[in-house]
């Protein structure tokens, strides 16, 4: 018995075994059959996806390793000295403004802490510099994303009526509202002297640093290699375009009321110290004529204005 039970241990043993290398020589067929598979489907769509990733490659932002020393000192205060035509204002005169303003600033904050309050006056004014530019550009893309499916829009209507590239691209630059206008400008004259539409568009998207104009110049650049009309790739982009600035929209309808908030939170006090001040100017004086009062109005300042930027902060972080 103990003799039949050890050959049925044995014949089970092998049948297993049989049957585990006849699983493994299945699974590695299948494998080697998907392999054969995956390498033929790479071998027909190789040459389009190497073009498509070689041209994508092409609009991203080009390293800032190499910076002059010019470059370098504007980027802490936040403007590009290539760029000084998308200022409203010199940054000569932005820097003397705010100088003097972040001095006067720190003499609220020597009042409170003493004179290692001086220590806080470069703080300050990288920090009203930065703001200032960067409220700038931010202004000027906003214009600029926001007129941009008209101009989409004009082009495909140009383009569908027989009239040229080159055409389009001046009556965008002819009828379109600044600063859409001056960009389109310079789009027309690179096109007049000989670059090509994807080189235009590809310049257009890194001297403004949008998203939207590098979508137009990824949309270009695909259609220069893979052909199609044009108008239809462009219509499509303006639809597009158009969608994100309604989500935006609906974004900023749904906070209008925690922005009404900062806004009523951060002007009350203001409102009620000059009210006060009116009604007895002299009980508000001591603010202004006393060391204790100065060191009041200068942390009541500087508490002020940390609420109003973290309001700004959280309400700028949630909609974006």
């Amino acid at each position: 018995m103990t003799g039949v039970s050890s050959w049925l241990l044995i014949g089970a043993s092998l049948v297993s075994l049989i049957g585990f290398g006849f699983s493994g020589l299945l699974v590695s067929q299948a494998h080697a059959r998907r392999q054969k598979s995956a390498r033929r489907m790479s071998g027909v769509v190789a040459p389009f996806r190497k073009s498509h990733v070689i041209e994508l490659q092409a609009f991203r932002p080009a390293p800032k390793n190499d910076r002059s020393l010019m470059e370098s000192a504007s980027a802490v205060f936040g403007f590009n000295p290539a760029r000084q035509d998308q200022y409203p204002i010199r940054w000569w005169i932005v820097l003397c403004a705010t100088f003097a303003i972040a001095r006067v600033a720190a003499g609220f904050i020597v009042d409170i802490v003493g004179p290692l309050g001086l220590a806080s006056m470069p703080v300050l004014w990288v920090m009203m510099c930065r703001f200032f530019f960067g409220w700038a550009i931010g202004r000027r893309k906003a214009l600029l994303t926001s007129q941009f499916p008209d101009a989409l829009a004009m082009i495909v209507r140009s383009l569908r009526v027989g009239i040229p590239v080159l055409g389009a691209m001046s009556v965008v630059a002819r009828e379109a509202q600044a600063p859409t206008s001056i960009e389109f400008t310079k789009v027309a004259n690179d096109l007049a002297i000989g670059v090509p539409l994807s080189e235009a568009a590809k310049e257009l998207g890194a001297r403004n640093d949008l998203s939207e104009y590098r979508f137009f110049a990824i949309a270009i650049g695909l259609q220069a290699q893979t052909g199609g009309g044009l108008s239809e790739t462009l219509e499509n982009l303006a639809d597009l375009i158009r969608k994100r600035l309604a989500l935006r929209e609906r974004g900023h309808a749904l906070s209008s009321e925690a922005r009404t908030s900062a806004i009523v939170l951060g002007a009350l006090p203001i409102v009620l110290g000059v009210g006060v001040y009116a009604l007895n100017p002299e009980y508000m004086s001591v603010l202004f004529t006393t060391s204790t009062g100065r060191k009041i109005l200068g942390a009541a300042m500087l508490s002020l204005g940390f609420g109003a930027m973290s309001m700004r902060t959280i309400i700028q972080k949630t909609l974006s």
